[in-house]
């Protein structure tokens, strides 16, 4: 009896009432790319905007927060995540679209963003068919494609921080770089506007297929995968070569470790075989940027977010 008096509490217990959905243990493997990974400790699905800045004012300062999208490119480690990981779902998805200016929600895919703003006639977001994921993940990473960036047509967004303050943030304080955003590691996007030009639908969708039929000549895209691994170096070192080609360089196109992969046809791609712990993704990675640095000289740096805590040595998926 005095064993169970002391037990901690379990941290759903320690958290505020919500309107949205929370659970605990939550498995993350089914809805990454990679199919790998472990739990969340506790899932918050926010019901919207104001429930998220209530769960967020309210929760112990001592709780960590990961947010999490469609999981295209994202490693979540095979112990999984602790504290309370936070999927922004079917309240933060709606897409509006006015003169211009295309509005939508930080969990909206970017597909679907792009085919709204082709409906209503506006140009310039072609290149969202190409970027996998979530407009908040394209908002934090400055994500981007063929060309164009996020940095190049965000007029604002709005998020909310740790301490559930809703925030207006315009282009000098989202301060986007190169796969980078100035904004704080505690800030969450819930919307964003955007802006285009006029065109017709005909040229648009014409644009986007041309992207679409890029992609699917290059690209692993039906293999178990999590997207472009690294962002291309800035080290003048690399004498101008992408990631895939520094790499390529070092033999890494076709390296295995376990059951993870490097892409034959695109070798700036790491794949899940089928039986890949994201401990042989991580390590698959480290070994690439290891040939890499001892040979040229460069870091290369993940693009792809990895979360969590690695699991008991040796597990295997």
């Amino acid at each position: 009896m005095m064993a169970a008096a002391s037990r901690a509490p379990r941290l759903i217990d320690r958290l505020p009432a919500v309107r949205g959905r929370i659970s605990e243990n939550a498995p993350l493997a089914g809805i990454t790319w990679f199919r790998v990974g472990g739990a969340a400790e506790i899932m918050f699905r926010p019901a919207d905007e104001d429930d998220l800045a209530q769960f967020l004012a309210g929760k112990p300062d001592d709780v960590p927060v990961t947010v999490i999208g469609v999981g295209s490119n994202l490693l979540v480690r095979d112990g999984g995540v602790p504290g309370v990981v936070i999927r922004l779902g079917r309240g933060f998805v709606e897409i509006a679209a006015e003169g211009t200016r295309v509005v939508c929600g930080a969990g909206a895919l970017d597909l679907n963003v792009a085919m709204t703003a082709r409906d209503a006639g506006i140009a310039g977001l072609e290149f969202l068919v190409g970027v996998p994921g979530t407009i908040g993940g394209g908002l934090r990473m400055n994500a981007g494609a063929y060309g164009r960036e996020f940095k190049d047509v965000v007029v604002s967004a709005r998020a909310v921080d740790g301490k559930g303050r809703r925030l207006a943030l315009g282009p000098a304080e989202l301060g986007f770089g190169y796969r980078h955003s100035a904004a704080a590691e505690d800030v969450i996007f819930t919307s964003a506007e955007m802006a285009g030009t006029r065109d017709d639908t005909l040229s648009i969708q014409r644009r986007m297929s041309e992207i679409d039929a890029a992609r699917e000549a290059s690209q692993p895209l039906r293999t178990r995968t999590g997207g472009s691994t690294f962002a291309n170096p800035s080290d003048p070192r690399a004498e101008g070569r992408k990631a895939w080609q520094l790499i390529d360089a070092v033999g890494g196109r076709g390296l295995t470790i376990g059951g993870a992969a490097v892409s034959e046809k695109h070798c700036n791609f790491l794949i899940n075989t089928g039986s890949a712990t994201a401990a042989d993704i991580e390590a698959l990675g480290e070994e690439l940027r290891r040939r890499v640095r001892e040979r040229f000289g460069v870091t290369l740096e993940w693009e792809i977010r990895r979360i969590g805590v690695a699991g008991p040595s040796g597990a295997r998926a």
